[in-house]
Order: C-alpha cells, then sequence, then structure tokens
C-alpha cells in the first residue's frame, strides 16, 4: 500500500478507536478555538497532587453524565502527505456506542459503534462486496494487537488510564474557554508501559501518550487532545538489522469536544444483508504490531 494508503488507514482506524471508547484519546494543539486565556504553569507539589487528582476523576464525572454530543477532528500525516477527517454526532459514555457523521476529501461517511463493532457507509461505489456498509470487530483487532481483546480507548480502561498518571505527569497549564464553557488546561503524560497490554502498545506509539485536556468546574472532560505516532505494520515488520531506512511513521492528531451531555443516543446496527466483515482484513495488516 502507498504512503497515502497507509494515512487513510490509519485515519479511519485512529477515528474507530476513539469512538469506540470514552473520553480516553483525543489529540491536537494548543488552541482551544474561542479565546484561550494562558496562565504560569504551577509548579508545587500541592498543586500537581490536585492536578492528577482532577484529571484521575474526571474520567468517571464525565461517564456520569452517560452520554453527550461530539465533534471530532483527526489529521493523519505520512510521507509529507497529511489529510482531515472532521465528525459530529453522539457518544454513549459508559459502554462507547456511538452515531457520527464523518467528512474527509469531501466525502460523507456514516459511521457507528455498537458493542465494540465498528460500522461505516461508505461512499457509493466505495464499499467492497457490493453492500453499502462495512464493518470491523475492535474487539477482535485488540486482542490480535495484545491489548488484552480491547480497544485503548475502551470506557472499562479509563481506570488503567487514571493509575497510568502520576503527580509529575501532571501539569497544569491555565485557564480557556471551550465552545462558551470556562475550562483548566491540564497537560498530561500517560506511561504506556502501565497499561494493559502496555508491551504491545509500546511498539505502536512509543514509551509514553502525551495528553491535554479541558475539564469545567464540574471536573468534567469538555476537550482532549492526543498525538500519537504509530509505526506502520510495514515498519515493524523490517528486521531490525535493516538500517538502510528509517521505520515508516504515521502521526495521527485527534481533537474531541464534548458538549450537551444527556443527549438521546439511539445507535442500531445496520442489516447484516447490508453489511460486508471486514474484520479479516483489519487482523491481517495488524499482524506486524501484535
Amino acid at each position: 500500500m502507498d504512503r497515502a494508503g497507509n494515512g487513510r488507514r490509519v485515519c479511519a482506524l485512529g477515528v474507530a478507536g476513539v469512538l469506540a471508547g470514552t473520553v480516553l484519546v483525543g489529540c491536537g494543539d494548543d488552541d482551544s478555538g474561542d479565546g484561550t486565556r494562558g496562565t504560569s504553569a504551577k509548579s508545587s507539589a500541592g498543586a500537581r497532587e490536585q492536578g492528577t487528582q482532577a484529571v484521575r476523576s474526571a474520567y468517571d464525572r464525565t461517564a456520569e453524565e452517560d452520554t453527550a454530543e461530539v465533534k471530532l477532528r483527526v489529521q493523519t500525516s505520512a510521507g509529507g502527505a497529511s489529510q482531515t477527517a472532521n465528525g459530529q454526532g453522539v457518544v454513549d459514555l459508559d459502554d462507547g456506542d456511538s452515531v457520527m457523521t464523518l467528512t474527509m476529501e469531501g466525502q460523507r461517511i456514516e459511521q457507528r459503534v455498537i458493542d465494540q463493532v465498528l460500522y461505516q457507509k461508505m461512499p457509493k461505489g466505495q464499499a467492497p462486496g457490493g453492500k453499502p456498509w462495512i464493518k470491523i470487530d475492535l474487539g477482535k483487532v485488540a486482542a490480535r494487537q495484545g491489548t488484552g481483546g480491547r480497544s485503548m480507548s475502551d470506557p472499562a480502561q479509563s481506570a488503567a488510564y487514571a493509575k497510568a498518571i502520576t503527580d509529575k505527569d501532571v501539569t497544569e497549564k491555565g485557564s480557556a474557554t471551550v465552545n462558551g464553557v470556562k475550562t483548566t488546561h491540564y497537560r498530561v503524560t500517560v506511561d504506556v508501559a502501565e497499561l494493559p497490554g502496555g508491551d504491545a502498545l509500546r511498539k505502536q506509539v512509543g514509551p509514553t501518550l502525551p495528553m491535554d485536556v479541558w475539564l469545567d468546574d464540574e471536573g468534567r472532560m469538555r476537550r482532549q487532545q492526543i498525538d500519537m505516532t504509530v509505526k506502520t505494520p510495514e515498519a515493524t515488520q523490517r528486521s531490525s538489522s535493516d538500517a538502510s531506512s528509517a521505520p515508516e511513521k504515521v502521526t495521527v492528531r485527534t481533537v474531541m469536544d464534548f458538549t450537551d451531555f444527556g443527549t438521546e443516543v439511539e445507535a442500531d446496527a445496520p442489516p447484516a444483508g447490508q453489511v460486508t466483515d471486514m474484520t479479516g482484513k483489519a487482523l491481517e495488516q495488524g499482524k506486524g504490531q501484535s
């Protein structure tokens, strides 16, 4: 597959991974989108401890709202080329089900995640098998990659993410207004080795996951950002003695915004006769990352 193709594949799986769970994975830059008001970072031990507790509890406090509207931006870069996918929809913060419309390169994709299974309705004429929908079992893909049978962004993993954050990993960066809501911005470093399946994850994304989170006055997540550099299957399959070329990597930058907590989520699987199962293809592509 060419480099642009690699970017498209990782972009799609990145979007799926985010939507398969709750507020665990997102990424981007420092721009809050509507009026960041920066303040100096607090460095005292007490401030760091307070920030750590705020970030750890944010997962539970956000999930307690049950549902939310979501806006998503995923930028994928590989081989000097980049593309951006935007999406909006609704997500169940308890079980990770979601319904979203994605736009990428001027094309619309209808996406649903139900019981850890990703469904995408591809643009006309692009779906394999002559059927409008494809599906990928994210649980099976995660199991093949050695992450304990669950997606990195499975809501059941939220406690594991919280445990992988220590006081030295959280820095308060200041205040910002996100979608009209006053928030506090924290920069977080997650130790990948402390996560379930950490050894396998380190091969894919490196030793740490840098996150930025924006919490409202009630301690709920309003924005989450993360930049991931992911080794492609082709790179991980190369011999370690092959020094003639550097490992090929794809960078995935995702930004997720959460608004309108409590909104209704109706996520139904499409009729089986309209779906082509692409799980096998996804597993084949992911062999080099297991």
